[in-house]
């Protein structure tokens, strides 16, 4: 049987379609396909989506250039859900923002306030604090520690990831999980604030990490050394 087949496509012949960063984590948009919408993006490796406005496919940055590449595609345990793990390229909303789940709420909140809330994308903690690390890196208020680190320049930053990482050598070898667990979060803080100071993008190094997957360590390790 087709795969094609396999999906719980509705009256209408539609699939709820949603398109995730397959390297960050954040949800990007959702949409609907049919069956030739998925056929099309399964062969182009392009998201197509069908409009139900337009009554037609339509390509994810056909006219933006703000294009999905799908990696993979993934349906839930009844299949009436359609996953595509995707590389963005650009913004993926028509309003310009990164991702179209850009109002957020926390729980408890009174949803009459949402509309004063200022632009709060909902992304994974690690795109979070890459933004907040950025914001500081642009800030003229008074400096925070970040800002400290960011000025001090890459030198001393690398002093203080050494640092870092020595302290959580130390609490592997013989401290309680919790103190492995907070070393470890200053050593991810202070690479991030490293990666800033380069400007480096988490992604680049996600992108790296994800290019590794099935190489064996010591098949990398001498691949690096013959570089």
């Amino acid at each position: 049987m087709s795969v094609l087949e396999d999906v719980r496509w509705d009256d209408r012949g539609l699939c709820v379609a949603i398109a995730q960063d397959r390297l960050g984590g954040a949800l990007r948009m959702v949409a609907w396909m049919n069956r030739e919408a998925l056929a099309a993006t399964l062969e182009s490796g392009r998201a197509t989506f069908f409009s139900r406005s337009r009554g037609r496919l339509w390509v994810k940055g056909e006219e933006s250039g703000n294009v999905l590449a799908v990696r993979q595609v993934a349906f839930d345990c009844d299949a009436d859900a359609i996953l595509l793990l995707v590389d963005p390229t650009g913004p993926s909303c028509h309003t310009g923002e990164t991702t179209c789940f850009f109002r957020a709420l926390d729980p408890g909140e009174d949803p009459a306030t949402e509309a004063a809330h200022p632009i709060a994308p909902a992304v994974p903690l690690l795109d979070d604090l890459e933004r907040e690390i950025a914001s500081r890196k642009a800030s003229d208020a008074q400096k925070s520690y970040t800002r400290s680190l960011l000025d001090a320049g890459p030198s001393k930053i690398g002093e203080k990831l050494r640092e870092e990482a020595d302290e959580l050598a130390r609490a592997v070898a013989a401290e309680s999980d919790e103190r492995v667990a907070s070393e470890a979060a200053d050593v991810l803080y202070h690479a991030m604030v490293a990666l800033a100071a380069r400007d480096v993008p988490l992604r680049a190094v996600l992108a790296e990490l994800a290019r590794r997957r099935g190489v064996s360590g010591h098949d990398e390790k001498r691949a690096r050394t013959k570089g």
